[in-house]
């Protein structure tokens, strides 16, 4: 018997208690493996997570749960949901990194939950007599790169989507029950409230692109006036604005014209019409970072796409068959939206990763009723195989490619120490091998599991230990200059960082003060001129490293130097000395 096969049917048949619990043991286990495991064991990443970070910290310090703050300034780049579960992570567990991770944790796991629920029950509605597909399915949303990235960091965007999915799955989920009112009018009110949850999450796009989506997929199935009458809209308009509308309000109330130019002037429609904070790219920006971020299935993307533009069998079947018509729909109108958006960032795209999940693991379903292998799935696994050869050679070499960044010029070298290059290099060897033996058995259907295992070993024992590593030389040095500068610092001494490089604002997180950002050295002479003018400080303490003091042409007697960590030093100008 063939894995996919028979692996469920036994395990339900033999052991019926194992196989209650199979599906939540699965989840947790991926859930452990791709968000928990050792979550909390690096500092924060600059430049993004701590402004996350830091903005919910505030917000629980002064109690202000209306206004976000950053750096004492007004942070309206995100609506508050994010800062809230963090805030309330914070004051549950303490304030650590741990529980900035928290939210995007319970968020990834959530949504392999949903994927998981969604295809077991598509796959029940068709009588499959395979179990697979539902593992499948939310092992390939979990073990791709940007389910492992944004699911490990304190962003808002894995909880943005886990209210896409959420509100997305949720309405098919009502959609595919047309026998059951009472159950489908469970899931609608719920499409309602996880529509709600996203816009307070992200702000407008989280009921336009799935209301979109869904007002599409109703056209091309002809159900528009059928749906309407069925999806509760009067009841689920009030849940809607209950949820979602107060905060705004409130928000305006207290800030003002300053919070809607901001918010809806500036960070939504500003983002979609021009570039905002330098993130731009070429239109394709977005095709590349799905193609790269949801490696190593994205693979197969473009096959199971065109598998499911060719499928018209959902015509002449019930609801719950048009679950990969969905799918698609959602994925394009997500992807389209954001490669129109004149802001390109690599976020963007996270919540179309479910439905890319849900097309490729139908895709591979359908292979293992096909009685030979089509030209898709031939050049799809022939390109798999290629990428693992090459993965193992650029894993192996990778440490003469990392010294080259001057803030951290020993990164190569300590992966090296740690012996990742070789484990690296083994582990996508052995899915090259494991690969070779199905193709000659002629076993191509079951080339997933290749991807599966070799992607998981390549999370557990090279990512995991290399984000280790990574932090020690990146991140590290700063939470360390945090310490040196809360041990030095005099009472109300202004605290400046100066780079020539972008901000780093975990500093600010672990020193718990204010800080002024330079990221040009020529701004050093000047702000150094303009304090000693206005005789209200007796020094300044400053970040810096020496390449910015040597651009800024700062002599070394105008300035004492305290401490050095790495690239960054702590030095003091006595400014009211100062000629």
């Amino acid at each position: 018997m063939e894995f996919d096969r028979s692996i469920a049917p036994v395990v339900q048949s033999k052991h019926p208690h194992i196989a209650r619990f199979l599906p939540i043991l699965w989840i947790l286990l991926l859930s452990w493996l791709v968000l928990f495991h050792r979550l909390g064991s690096t500092g924060l990443l600059d430049e993004t997570e701590p402004l996350f970070a830091e903005a919910a910290r505030q917000m629980k310090v002064t109690g202000d749960w209306i206004t976000p703050y950053f750096n004492g300034v007004t942070r309206f780049d995100k609506p508050p949901l994010i800062y809230w579960l963090m805030a309330i992570a914070y004051g549950t567990i303490g304030v650590n990194e741990w529980a900035a991770r928290l939210p995007s944790a319970i968020s990834g796991t959530l949504l392999i939950g949903f994927c998981f629920y969604t295809l077991r029950f598509f796959e029940q509605k068709l009588k499959s007599r395979a179990k697979i597909l539902p593992f499948l399915g939310s092992a390939i949303f979990a073990l791709n790169l940007q389910t492992l990235f944004f699911g490990r960091l304190g962003y808002s965007d894995m909880l943005l989507s886990v209210c896409f999915g959420g509100s997305l799955l949720s309405f098919f989920w009502g959609y595919a029950h047309p026998e059951n009112p009472k159950v489908q009018t469970r899931f609608y009110l719920a499409f309602y409230g996880w529509l709600a949850l996203a816009v307070l999450t992200k702000g407008p796009v989280g009921v336009v692109l799935p209301g979109t989506i869904v007002l599409i997929f109703l056209v091309c199935v002809g159900k528009v006036r059928e749906v309407l009458k069925e999806i509760k809209l009067v009841p689920g308009i009030v849940i809607f604005l209950g949820l979602s509308v107060p905060w705004y309000v409130l928000a305006y109330l207290r800030n003002g014209d300053g919070f809607i130019n901001s918010f809806f002037g500036y960070h939504n429609l500003g983002r979609f019409t021009h570039v905002v904070n330098q993130h731009q790219g070429a239109w394709y920006f977005h095709s590349l970072i799905v193609l790269i971020g949801f490696f190593p299935w994205s693979i197969y993307l473009p096959v199971a796409i065109a598998h499911r533009l060719r499928d018209r069998s959902w015509r002449q079947q019930p609801r719950s068959s048009h679950l990969g018509l969905f799918a698609l729909i959602w994925f394009a109108i997500v992807l389209g939206f954001f490669t129109i958006a004149a802001t390109k960032y690599i976020t963007y795209t996270l919540p179309l990763v479910p439905a890319a999940a849900i097309l490729v693991s139908l895709w591979w379903s359908d292979q293992r009723e096909k009685t030979a292998p089509n030209w898709g799935l031939k050049a799809s696994v022939y390109v798999s195989l290629a990428l693992c050869v090459t993965l193992a050679a650029v894993t192996f070499y990778s440490p003469h490619w990392l010294n080259r960044d001057p803030s951290m010029p020993q990164l190569g070298l300590r992966m090296q120490e740690a012996g990742l290059p070789q484990i690296g290099g083994l582990i996508w060897l052995g899915g090259a091998i494991g690969g070779t033996f199905l193709i000659l058995k002629r076993k191509l259907h079951l080339f997933w599991g290749v991807n599966l295992a070799t992607y998981a070993a390549f999370i557990l024992f090279f990512i995991t230990p290399f984000i280790g590593v990574l932090d020690r030389e990146r991140q590290l040095p700063l939470r360390e200059v945090a310490q040196i500068v809360n041990q030095v610092r005099q009472a109300n001494e202004p605290i400046v960082m100066a780079t020539n490089s972008f901000e780093k604002p975990s500093l600010v997180f672990y020193t718990h003060q204010p800080i002024t950002f330079f990221n040009r050295s020529a701004k050093i002479k000047p702000y150094l001129e303009q304090v000693r003018q206005q005789k209200t400080q007796r020094s300044i303490l400053m970040v810096t490293t020496d390449r910015t003091l040597k651009e800024a042409e700062i002599l070394p007697q105008s300035y004492q130097r305290l401490n050095q960590v790495g690239i960054y030093q702590v030095i003091r100008f006595s400014v009211l000395n100062q000629s």
